[in-house]
């Protein structure tokens, strides 16, 4: 199953390869250098913080604001998914053969996410961004206060022993429909990794283990997302070869630092990580609310 895995993301990976290839080609962009360090910075920095379960997509953006990286910001959504699409990959291929979770648990909650993100383009996007991204920033912080009242010894009502590399009966069941949920709350704005790793910690399984799980699903999410950006020509060439060699090297850097972690150091990353997406999530709910009071100002 894991070498089916593999196969499947290698492909991806030539995919988007010829994509960006091909578009560099189309927009007849010679090679520039300031604008492949730039951008290998730019992704070296993301792509690192991506692998330690940060999330790249919200650090990208602030570093693009930063440095006038896009032209035009309606290239934003494109070249997030196309540009880092590469360095996730890489990301799912090194925990998926470095990391055990037993393929009936590894595949289900994949899968799952998937088809939630396929399903929830359709519906999650008619809901509230604003109350979603709430919503899920004040789960977070709960679940991180209750992951550090655990930790402390204060409590010990999450005491599942975090040793399993699988996941069975009732714990699979949930595992598989909070993934769909996830993965369709993607749509709404609401990034997997964070939500995911509290859920999979909740459940019992090592921390590590989420790793795998989380980055496989966007691994195979971001393909995918790419078509529409493609057709319609969406997405920013400048430094993209820098950005994609710079993205891989910090995911190879940051994935040899998190393989090595303690259970303990997981475990406070995990917290720290959830409490960074859920003020991340509120921000951007503050965000989407003032834009929405302004929209409808202007129509009035």
């Amino acid at each position: 199953m894991v070498k089916i895995i593999i196969g499947i993301l290698i492909l991806c990976i030539l995919y988007l390869a010829l994509v960006i290839i091909r578009q560099v080609k189309r927009n007849h962009e010679k090679f520039n250098l300031k604008d492949n360090l730039l951008g290998m910075g730019i992704a070296g920095i993301a792509d690192f913080g991506d692998t330690l379960g940060i999330g790249s997509f919200i650090t990208t953006t602030t570093m693009f604001q930063m440095t006038h990286y896009l032209k035009d910001e309606r290239d934003l959504p494109g070249t997030l998914n196309i540009a880092h699409g590469i360095p996730t990959i890489v990301e799912a291929l090194f925990f998926v053969t470095a990391v055990p979770v037993q393929p009936l648990t590894l595949i289900s909650m994949v899968l799952a996410a998937v088809i939630g993100a396929t399903i929830g383009s359709f519906l999650v996007v008619k809901m509230s961004s604003v109350i979603v991204q709430r919503f899920m920033a004040v789960a977070l912080v709960i679940t991180s206060l209750l992951m550090v009242a655990n930790k402390m010894g204060w409590i010990n009502i999450l005491a599942v022993g975090n040793n399993a590399n699988g996941l069975h009966g009732w714990a699979l069941v949930i595992g598989v429909i909070g993934n769909f949920i996830l993965g369709g709350l993607m749509a709404a704005g609401v990034g997997l990794y964070a939500p995911c790793m509290v859920m999979i910690y909740l459940l019992g399984l090592k921390p590590i283990a989420a790793f795998p799980i989380m980055m496989l699903s966007c691994a195979l999410l971001m393909p995918f997302t790419s078509f529409s950006f493609v057709k319609s020509n969406r997405f920013s060439t400048r430094g993209i070869f820098g950005f994609v060699i710079g993205g891989v090297i910090g995911v190879i850097i940051a994935a040899t630092l998190v393989k090595s972690m303690s259970f303990t150091v997981l475990s406070w990353l995990i917290v720290i990580v959830s409490i960074l997406t859920a003020i991340s999530l509120w921000s951007s709910s503050i965000r989407a609310k003032k834009e929405s009071n302004y929209d409808q100002e202007n129509v009035e």
